[in-house]
C-alpha cells in the first residue's frame, strides 16, 4: 500500500550517557508534524575520462540526518523535550509545597557549556519508517501572537537515516496547550529581580528563539557520521511588538541608552490537579540583555506598534543570562 500522509508519525527516545548514540528504540510520540530528511553528502566524481556525459562513478563522504519540527501549538508536556536537546538536561523537582507539579529548569549556559540530551527520532508513515540517532538541536523557537496559541518549533540534526520499523505500543501523550492571551509580561532594572514589575496590556507579539550553535565534528575515526558536537556561544533573542504606548516609548529610550533590561514572560495555563507552590501548568522564560534595535513606528489594523529585538546575554549583577522553567504533572518525561 502507497504511503498515506494522515498515517505519518514521529516518535522519540532519549539517548543515555552510557549508551553508544546508535539507534535506540522509542519512548514516546511527538504530537506535532515533522519528516526526516536524509542529509548525507552524495556527489559525482569529477574527472577526465574522454567521455561527454561524465562517468557514474560516485561517493558517499559523509553521513547525517535532519528534522525540521513544524511549528505546532506549544504545550507544558512537550516543550521540555526541545530545551533537553538544546539548552540543558534537567532533574525535575517536585512541587515543594505537596501540589501535583514538578518543575524543570533550564538555565542559559555561562561559564561552562551545560550538559544536553540528544534523542533517536523515528518518522516515516504506513509505507516505511525510517530512523535517525543522535539528533541534536540547532535552534528552537518559542512564538506567540494575540488571540492565538503559543507555537513551539525546532531544527533537529543527527547520525545517519536508516531503514527502521516504528517502535510499538506507545500511546498518545496527553499534552495542554500554552495560550498567549494567558501570559504576563515584565521588564525591570537589572538592580531588580526578574519579575518584579508587570506592564499590562502592550505586549501584543513575541518570538523567543535559542540557536545553540552546535558544531558537529567529523574527524579521522573510523566513521562518516560525525563523532561528537561541540557547543559554541549559543544566541539568544526575544522579537517583542509593543503597543506604542508609554511602555514602548520608555523602552525605546533604554535602548539608546544601552541600558541593561531583565524580561519575564509567564504564562500560566490549565490549573494544576493539586495546588502548591504553583497552581497552574507554566511556561516561564527570564532573559537579561539589552535591546539592539527599534523598528520604525508599525501598525495593526490601524494601530500603531513598535517592533524591537532584545537579545540576552549574561549580566553580572544577576549572574546569569536567564533562563526557562516549565511546570508540568510529569515526575519524568515519558
Amino acid at each position: 500500500m502507497s504511503g498515506i500522509k494522515a498515517l505519518r508519525k514521529l516518535q522519540m527516545g532519549a539517548h543515555t550517557s552510557s549508551d553508544s548514540g546508535d539507534a535506540i528504540p522509542a519512548t514516546s510520540i511527538w504530537r506535532g508534524m515533522g519528516t526526516l530528511e536524509d542529509a548525507r553528502n552524495f556527489y559525482f566524481v569529477a574527472e577526465d575520462v574522454g567521455i561527454m556525459t561524465g562517468t557514474d562513478r560516485s561517493n558517499i563522504s559523509q553521513l547525517g540526518s535532519k528534522l525540521s519540527l513544524d511549528a505546532t501549538e506549544a504545550t507544558y508536556e512537550q516543550l521540555p523535550y526541545l530545551c533537553e536537546m538544546a539548552i540543558q538536561t534537567a532533574t525535575p523537582t517536585a512541587d515543594s509545597d505537596a501540589g501535583s507539579g514538578y518543575a524543570y529548569q533550564y538555565t542559559f549556559p555561562t561559564t561552562a557549556a551545560n550538559t544536553i540530551k540528544p534523542y533517536c527520532w523515528e518518522g516515516g508513515d504506513n509505507q516505511q519508517a525510517e530512523v535517525a540517532n543522535y539528533m541534536h538541536c540547532a535552534d528552537f523557537s518559542l512564538a506567540g501572537d494575540e488571540g492565538k496559541a503559543w507555537m513551539m518549533s525546532a531544527n533537529l540534526f543527527g547520525r545517519d537515516v536508516n531503514n527502521d520499523t516504528f517502535t510499538a505500543g506507545l500511546t498518545l501523550p496527553a499534552v495542554n496547550h500554552a495560550n498567549f492571551g494567558q501570559s504576563y509580561f515584565y521588564i525591570d532594572n537589572d538592580s531588580d529581580d526578574f519579575g518584579d514589575t508587570v506592564v499590562s496590556q502592550t505586549l501584543l507579539a513575541s518570538t523567543f528563539k535559542y540557536a545553540t550553535n552546535f558544531v558537529a565534528k567529523h574527524p579521522a575515526n573510523g566513521r562518516l557520521d560525525f563523532s561528537f558536537v561541540q557547543p559554541t556561544m549559543p544566541e539568544i533573542s526575544l522579537a517583542v511588538t509593543f503597543e506604542h504606548d508609554g511602555t514602548a516609548v520608555t523602552e525605546k529610550g533604554y535602548w539608546r541608552t544601552q541600558t541593561p533590561r531583565l524580561i519575564r514572560i509567564k504564562n500560566e495555563g490549565v490549573a494544576l490537579t493539586t495546588a502548591g507552590a504553583y497552581t497552574y501548568r507554566t511556561i516561564q522564560l527570564d532573559i537579561a540583555g539589552k535591546f539592539t534595535k527599534f523598528n520604525k513606528l508599525g501598525e495593526r489594523n490601524g494601530n500603531d506598534v513598535l517592533e524591537a529585538t532584545f537579545i540576552g546575554r549574561y549580566n553580572a549583577a544577576q549572574a546569569t543570562a536567564g533562563n526557562i522553567l516549565i511546570v508540568n504533572e510529569l515526575s519524568t518525561l515519558p
